[in-house]
């Protein structure tokens, strides 16, 4: 994957790698030089993109729809689901602005989503499968038993194509591929399972979302029995050409092999922060730990950020903490610079 000089903030935006940049580019000029069978040929990058959702999650493309955000599906899953949500108020606004705004969100107890919160009649738990404040990864597999008859919803975006999880646990998965995936923005989808698909209501579904959806006969009409139904409209066949590309760069690399090697990064900026006095606040061990790691100093997260900024090291800074999220490309010398920014703050 492209390497990024100094880069710690892949939880905020994963710049585009090479690949996704070249097939950008790609499929911009074909549309610039477009002829008779253009848009037809470029429509079809949302079935190959969908296709390689399809084998990371362990589904087939009926159950797949593309999205251009996932806020987007989150949306459109509050406003289809019959019943409340049970939801933590420390989830990303993402997670939460949805429920409230369709008036379905009955909250649970403030910090990380666990089995043991899971409590009253609602007809679904949503959680972040890695939380974007502590980087605690969310135990899939036990959320799934423990949710019992309520569907799994789940905000993948911080942990999708980076750590090895259980996705076919969720019965809805969301997630943007402008972070760690590194497709850009605009891009991202929606996985559906069986039961989710019985239970939830396509209310935003477009005329792309339709049965016969490409018969004009001024009928509305009826939605689709798959994920298609969740359809709105076209969306950019360019950005569906980036996330295949980028999908399938994980698949290349491998799933395991990206998360030992992200996991190590975080062990050796861990490592450095605690030689210079820092507190990692985020969460620690390995088996509840993905991508991200906080941090804190002697010294104001604003100050800290000022220093790095000035060693060319790219963070997310908060005024309670630093944060930062490394990737397979991060470097050794990245690492080294962190340790001179901090005896410098």
């Amino acid at each position: 994957m492209q390497h990024q000089q100094h880069y710690l903030d892949f939880a905020r935006f994963g710049p585009p790698t090479a690949a996704v940049l070249a097939e950008t580019t790609r499929l911009t000029e074909q549309a610039a030089n477009a002829g008779p069978s253009t848009v037809d040929d470029l429509m079809r990058e949302d079935l190959k993109a969908r296709a390689a959702v399809a084998r990371l999650c362990k589904t087939d493309t009926g159950h797949v729809v593309l999205l251009p955000n996932t806020s987007t599906g989150l949306f459109q899953i509050a406003f289809g689901l019959p019943g409340e949500v049970l939801v933590s108020p420390t989830e990303f606004p993402a997670n939460t602005y949805p429920w409230v705004r369709a008036g379905k969100a009955q909250w649970m107890e403030p910090g990380p989503v666990t089995p043991d919160k899971i409590h009253g009649n609602t007809a679904a738990v949503t959680v972040s499968a890695v939380d974007f404040r502590t980087g605690y990864r969310a135990d899939l597999a036990a959320l799934r038993e423990a949710a019992g008859e309520r569907l799994l919803i789940v905000d993948g975006i911080q942990g999708f194509g980076v750590i090895d999880e259980p996705w076919e646990a969720a019965d809805v998965l969301v997630v943007g591929g402008q972070k760690w995936l590194r497709a850009g923005w605009s891009t991202g989808f929606l996985v559906l399972s069986d039961r989710a698909l019985e239970r939830l209501q396509p209310v935003l579904s477009g005329w792309t979302g339709a049965v016969d959806a490409g018969v004009f006969d001024n009928e509305v009409h009826a939605p689709a029995e798959d994920a298609a139904a969740w359809s709105i409209t076209n969306l950019s066949p360019i950005a569906a050409g980036a996330l295949k590309v980028a999908l399938e760069e994980v698949e290349r690399a491998g799933i395991k092999a990206i998360e030992n090697a992200i996991a190590t990064k975080v062990d050796e900026l861990a490592e450095v922060i605690r030689g210079e006095g820092g507190e990692i606040v985020s969460s620690a061990d390995r088996p509840r730990r993905a991508g991200i790691l906080a941090f804190t100093t002697d010294v104001p997260a604003k100050r800290v950020g000022a220093v790095l900024k000035q060693e060319g090291i790219t963070a997310t800074v908060r005024p309670e903490h630093v944060r930062l999220s490394p990737h397979v490309c991060t470097t050794a010398e990245t690492v080294d610079r962190l340790a001179v920014a901090l005896k410098h703050r």
